[in-house]
């Protein structure tokens, strides 16, 4: 796999995605970067470039090209559509290329024509004109990579280092977190974890904590029962089945650096929970990471940032630790 380029999808045209990926390449051989191709539309990427200034040529090319022509333009898969170039100022006749590059980025990936996939940020709400109905680009992936089967269980894990977090629910409101959780819900999360850790990250014997729900985990029953009735037989269940998880535990103190180090994962019971930890620690540099799908996904830990399009004042850390990341991770390490 490694003489195969990463797939990078050009994200919402509106957002600082295409920017970002734009200023990567050009600085390329200053990064040390793994050869990447780009699913895009060739003449809005060069008119962004035009825009930043930037004194690079883009190749339109198949994916198995890429890795020659990376070294002297930046290969991209052409989209067809029309993809008006406006920074900041979304346009519902781009939808339809936005999520055709996801697709073929995606079919590209599990084909094997590209190695690994980095997705750009996408802004929903442009999309359902075009008939887009997932709740959030990872619920997508996971169907397209269905295959016309059952889709996988596709869980998110923001990354930095050593120090990684999954929210058992995501994009949900606080009030309905509680009757979402269930035992069997905290299990197969947490073997999806477990499973790519030694699969992808390459950490043989994975250790998971398991945060509690509620405050001080509940307190035996005492301010809550989730914890007791729920996240705990779960967690006995995953030690059953020989996966090294401890919990519930207080997340007050969990996320405490010295504490959150012992573990190769902590899996906490939503959104925030798991993402101000990480975000606080790592605001530039986290990754977005899924796991569960059957080809390697990470995305920059940021939205579209349509204040900063078209100015080259966006941050390309997290894009760049995006990249890293896929690459070791079709590497077998971290």
């Amino acid at each position: 796999m490694m003489d195969k380029p990463l797939a990078i999808s050009m994200g919402e045209p509106a957002g600082v995605g295409p920017d970002l990926i734009l200023q990567i390449y050009a600085r390329r051989a200053e990064l040390k970067l793994p050869p990447f191709c780009v699913f895009g539309h060739a003449e809005f990427l060069k008119s962004r470039a035009a825009k930043l200034e930037l004194d690079i040529e883009i190749g339109s090319v198949d994916p198995a090209a890429s890795l020659a022509t990376f070294v002297d333009a930046m290969p991209v898969i052409d989209i067809d559509g029309l993809v008006p170039d406006h920074p900041g100022k979304t346009s519902m006749a781009a939808a339809g290329a936005v999520i055709a590059s996801i697709e073929q980025a995606v079919t590209a990936t599990l084909t094997g024509a590209c190695r690994a996939l980095v997705t750009a940020p996408i802004h929903k709400g442009a999309l359902y004109h075009a008939g887009f109905s997932h709740p959030g680009h990872t619920e997508f992936l996971a169907e397209l990579c269905a295959r016309g089967g059952k889709a996988p269980l596709p869980v998110m894990m923001l990354a930095h280092g050593g120090l990684r977090a999954v929210p058992v629910t995501i994009h949900v409101p606080i009030k309905d977190v509680p009757g979402l959780l269930s035992r069997q819900l905290i299990v197969d999360t947490v073997r999806v974890v477990a499973h790519d850790l030694k699969q992808r990250f390459g950490i043989a014997e994975p250790r998971i904590a398991v945060a509690g729900l509620n405050p001080h985990a509940g307190e035996g029953g005492a301010i809550g029962r989730e914890d007791l009735e729920i996240v705990a037989p779960a967690v006995q269940d995953l030690q059953l089945a020989g996966i090294d998880a401890v919990g519930p535990l207080p997340a007050d103190t969990l996320f405490y650096p010295l504490y959150w180090e012992r573990y190769d994962a902590v899996v906490a019971m939503y959104h925030d929970q798991a993402l101000i930890p990480i975000k606080t620690v790592a605001f530039e540099d986290a990754v977005n990471v899924t796991l569960g799908l059957p080809i390697v996904r990470t995305s920059p830990d940021h939205g579209t940032a349509f204040d900063l399009a078209g100015t080259g004042k966006a941050s390309p850390k997290s894009f760049i630790a995006a990249i890293r990341l896929a690459d070791a991770m079709t590497r077998g390490q971290d």
